[in-house]
């Protein structure tokens, strides 16, 4: 009987180890060693724990396009955003991408723009690229229509939702980082507080105008005024303040359902002579960095940990490509981040 033909030393290999190699040095068929290596068939415990040694001794990386063929996956996730600008989406991608990377996962980035029309066509493009599951995004958090009916794979929604409630979806707590503020505000001992936000027909806006009033009704105390209602915006929060400043109302503290109203809010009060915090206590809302450091001073904000909601919902997705959906909606609570528009420095 000749002799089994051995397999070159991991040194003498000049070049990349192929399975072969792998199922010469372990002694098994090229079949067995794939079987070890992709934990299929019925093998010996030694059988397979040799395989893998071997494996191990020349650095052996599988083709990846083989193992996916062989497992009718390809590794790829979609994600489609309406969020042109980015400020919602990169967040929960870089978060995705964190999780997904540990299965060694890559993700397809799809900007529609908020038109139905290209949403579909990248709906289909992903298909056809038979990825093995898809994330929906966009810059607004309230329900949307299902981004399609019988797919034939996973869809997880990411901080908007889906109004199908047999779907996956994942939110922030908005009105839990409402509540969060609010406690605050009142712990610094603030007790005429105003709050100032966005659209009143927004989703957010209206969330969040909703549960300040309530978490203060709580504590036994009332806004100052009704909740200013307006845009998503710098010009507004200046305006804004110029109405609270008109009327005889004083107040001392000043909630924003965003940072960019915080930080016009921020302009016009230093220019009225109301020192921040000494005078009046400031809060926003999204923790922007871009916006929040650069408010004078630094702005305290509910941050709604769009990195974490982005890990989560690739998790989720993973979960459901491997057989385990989890349908319905899964909130996650917000943080806030104190900074100095309402903690007064020692000196």
């Amino acid at each position: 009987m000749p002799p089994r033909k051995v397999a070159e030393s991991p040194g003498n290999l000049s070049r990349p180890a192929t399975i072969s190699d792998v199922a010469n040095l372990a002694g098994v068929s090229v079949g067995t060693a794939s079987k070890a290596l992709n934990g299929r068939g019925s093998l010996r415990v030694e059988t397979r724990r040799r395989v893998l040694s071997a494996a191990e001794q020349l650095g052996f990386q599988p083709n990846k396009a083989a193992v996916a063929l062989n497992s009718g996956r390809t590794y790829t996730v979609g994600m489609i955003t309406t969020d042109t600008i980015g400020r919602f989406s990169i967040p929960l991608l870089m978060g995705a991408e964190d999780a997904l990377g540990a299965g060694e996962m890559s993700v397809f980035l799809c900007d529609a723009r908020d038109d139905p029309i290209r949403e579909q066509y990248y709906l289909r493009t992903l298909l056809s690229r038979r990825v093995d599951g898809i994330i929906v995004t966009g810059r607004r958090t309230q329900a949307r229509p299902p981004i399609g009916t019988g797919l034939p794979i996973p869809v997880v929604y990411a901080f908007i939702s889906s109004a199908d409630p047999g779907d996956c979806s994942v939110v922030p707590d908005e009105a839990g980082g409402a509540h969060k503020a609010v406690d605050h505000l009142v712990g610094v001992g603030r007790r005429r507080i105003a709050h100032i936000t966005g659209p009143e027909h927004h989703h957010s806006a209206a969330i969040r105008a909703a549960a300040t009033e309530a978490r203060l009704a709580e504590t036994g105390l009332d806004l100052v005024s009704p909740p200013l209602f307006g845009e998503w915006s710098e010009a507004w929060g200046r305006q804004a303040v110029q109405i609270l400043l008109g009327t005889s109302r004083e107040f001392d503290a000043v909630f924003c359902g965003s940072d960019q109203i915080a930080r016009g809010a921020a302009d016009t009060l230093r220019a009225a002579g109301r020192r921040v915090p000494d005078d009046v206590a400031l809060v926003g809302f999204d923790n922007w960095d871009v916006m929040a450091l650069a408010c004078q001073p630094p702005l305290t904000s509910v941050d709604m940990e769009l990195e974490k909601l982005g890990r989560t919902a690739a998790d989720l997705l993973l979960a459901a490509i491997n057989g385990e959906p989890a349908p319905g909606t899964h909130t996650l609570p917000c943080r806030l981040v104190i900074r100095d528009s309402t903690v007064l420095q020692s000196t």
